[in-house]
């Protein structure tokens, strides 16, 4: 975007838009950067984009909104949102896996950036549906590493994953240590939703097979719902996120076993 701080509301807020529809989401200090307007400013703008149904207005900024409960976003796509959140999230979940365990991942993009965080972790055993992760873990292999993979099978979904029946089967015999889980939505009321109504049942068998569950959600997951819930948040173990919304947080900590709560980056808002 054009650094101009001449702009019309209109024509601000089409750069905006232009800016959340190419990148899917955009935060409020590089917008005040961008724009040469103030903090407030962009946050009226974000707020009437908002009202219109355009977009969806999350911790210090704002992603594509009005998606349909069932819309899945592909991997490449879903990758490039709030890297740096889930890159903290990944380190810190990363923190709890002791050498020799056997853990599960499921599909997602943070599980996925976790994945990277474990490959020096020996003589893991690790058990994913997602073949993004699975491929983190040969390339390792074929560098040295010790970890052990085991792929589930199934049906690929738009992210990546492998469900339905043959991945379910695969699941329910194993039992893990600690289960690393994503979610396409999070909220006390809805509890952690997906749009795939084949990866809910998949995770479901995950929750089952493990001693102990960690649910990885970066503060964009707040504000969404998917078209199916897969857990209620008292299945849930420990939570690492960025951020809780202040709305939520007395029910979130007193539903889950424990919130971990990983730095927001200087010069954000909290809710």
């Amino acid at each position: 975007m054009v650094d101009n701080g001449n702009l019309l509301a209109h024509q601000r807020r089409a750069l905006i838009l232009e800016e959340v529809r190419k990148r899917g989401g955009v935060r409020v200090n590089e917008l005040t950067r961008t724009l040469s307007v103030s903090d407030m400013t962009v946050r009226r703008d974000l707020d009437a984009l908002a009202r219109e149904g355009l977009l969806r207005k999350v911790h210090g900024g704002a992603v594509l909104g009005g998606e349909p409960s069932s819309h899945e976003p592909g991997f490449e796509t879903k990758s490039e949102w709030e890297t740096a959140a889930k890159g903290a999230i990944a380190r810190a979940a990363a923190a709890l896996v002791m050498p020799g365990s056997a853990i599960a991942l499921s599909a997602g993009t943070t599980t996925h950036a976790l994945a990277k965080e474990l490959t020096e972790v020996a003589e893991l055993t690790v058990v994913t549906n997602s073949i993004r992760t699975a491929e983190v873990f040969e390339a390792a292999r074929r560098s040295g590493s010790t970890t052990t993979v085991v792929l589930t099978g199934g049906i690929r979904t738009p992210s990546d994953a492998l469900v339905g029946p043959i991945a379910d089967q695969a699941i329910r015999g194993l039992h893990v240590d600690l289960l690393f889980l994503g979610c396409h939505g999070l909220g006390t009321a809805t509890g952690l939703t997906t749009p795939n109504l084949g990866e809910a049942e998949t995770n479901r068998a995950f929750l089952r097979s493990a001693r102990r569950s960690v649910l990885l959600a970066d503060h964009t997951k707040w504000s969404a719902v998917g078209l199916t819930t897969f857990a209620a948040l008292d299945e849930v173990d420990v939570l690492i996120t960025d951020a809780l919304p202040r709305e939520e947080a007395a029910a979130v900590t007193e539903r889950v076993g424990e919130v971990v709560q990983t730095s927001v980056p200087h010069g954000e808002q909290a809710w």
